[in-house]
């Protein structure tokens, strides 16, 4: 006969109880991310069949195969000559993901280019979940249902399958503001650093945590939140110094980025897609997806003030867009918009009924067109 310690504590129960329940809750989310991986996998195996390749060709491509490359064998010293006076070199990209990648590939054994596919499927996931609570706690159960879907089921959404930065950005943004909204100052600045460290437009995730510390500080006179801004740039500062030191300047991802990637004027990118799309219409599609992508920022951006979104995420959005137009080439694309993930999260939780099932069918098409046209050389995602 074995020994009781007694009934569990009412406090331990509810605990329990409560685990369980976010358990099932984060199921939702999962649901919707899987729907989405289940209609990009079932595209790019239907476009690898058809051109007799490998999946994996399809999923290791464009920036992927730099981000792999610096997994599987670091930095380069120096910026190497260029031809035609571009130089294109693994300089130019953030270390976050090359990082866990490599991790993935210790722990599993498994080579790079699935250590890759595995890693970036695995923060798409998380980042599913943790953007599902951040919404649930602003619009409830059925707003964050459909904000995150708008956001899984978006046009760059298919770049979850591939080894890109953005499932690490959302994931490491969203929980940052999980935690600013529940005043966890330094774990909301490291969640913030690890952003800032897989790509330059993370370096927005600064801006909500210095939002939310002056509003702390001067609502509730709450210094500790000091915290969350003075740790949040260590993700790319540490970047910068090992820059330092591995090339002997703080500034050679700049110098990357100017001479092999972003050669142009600043501030040129938006302006460069609009007259090119006007004059030529889809011609290039790269501008053209560009263009457009434009013109549905703005539309999104009236819905999402007229929400009366939290200042904080006011901050992050505008400030990815602010980053998109400062780029002499990039400018707004369906990946900055992917980044920019609370803008369409808000929209989709916003938008009546009716209003969102048109959006987001027609989002999930632009989906697949996106993903088709990713696999071949008319469009660079």
């Amino acid at each position: 006969m074995g020994i009781s310690d007694g009934p569990v504590p009412v406090q331990a129960r509810d605990e329990s109880v409560g685990r369980k329940r976010a358990a099932l809750l984060s199921l939702r989310p999962l649901g919707i991310f899987a729907l989405s991986r289940a209609g990009v996998y079932l595209i790019i195996s239907a476009m690898a069949l058809s051109a007799h390749q490998s999946i994996m060709s399809k999923l290791i491509n464009w920036d992927a195969k730099w981000y792999l490359l610096i997994a599987h064998r670091g930095y380069v010293h120096s910026i190497p000559p260029g031809h035609g006076n571009i130089a294109q070199c693994d300089l130019g990209f953030f270390p976050l993901l090359p990082l866990l990648i490599r991790g993935v590939h210790f722990v599993t054994g498994f080579g790079f280019n699935v250590a890759g596919i595995l890693t970036s499927t695995l923060l798409g996931l998380f980042a599913s979940i943790a953007v599902w609570w951040l919404l649930r706690e602003f619009f409830g159960q059925t707003g964050a249902d459909r904000g995150t879907a708008l956001i899984f089921l978006s046009p760059a959404a298919f770049v979850l399958s591939m080894v890109y930065t953005e499932g690490a950005i959302i994931l490491f943004v969203a929980c940052s503001m999980i935690a600013l909204r529940r005043r966890r100052w330094l774990l909301a600045g490291l969640c913030a650093a690890a952003a800032t460290a897989a790509d330059p437009v993370g370096m927005a995730a600064i801006i909500p945590c210095v939002v939310a510390c002056v509003i702390a500080i001067r609502t509730r006179g709450e210094w500790r939140s000091i915290l969350a801004p003075l740790v949040a740039p260590f993700g790319v500062g540490l970047f910068f110094l090992y820059l330092w030191f591995h090339t002997g300047s703080p500034f050679s991802w700049l110098h990357a980025q100017r001479v092999g990637w972003q050669k142009g004027n600043i501030g040129t990118g938006i302006f460069t897609a609009l007259e090119h799309f006007f004059s030529h219409g889809f011609a290039d599609p790269n501008y053209g997806v560009k263009a457009v992508s434009t013109i549905t920022a703005v539309g999104l951006l009236i819905l999402f003030f007229r929400a009366h979104p939290p200042a904080p995420w006011v901050g992050y959005v505008v400030t990815v867009l602010v980053f998109g137009a400062l780029s002499p080439l990039i400018g707004v694309t369906p990946r900055l918009l992917l980044r920019d993930f609370p803008l369409l999260g808000v929209v989709g939780a916003k938008l009546p009924p009716v209003w969102f099932e048109v959006v987001l069918a027609f989002s999930v098409m632009l989906m697949a067109a996106l993903t088709i046209a990713a696999g071949s050389v008319r469009w660079t995602p």
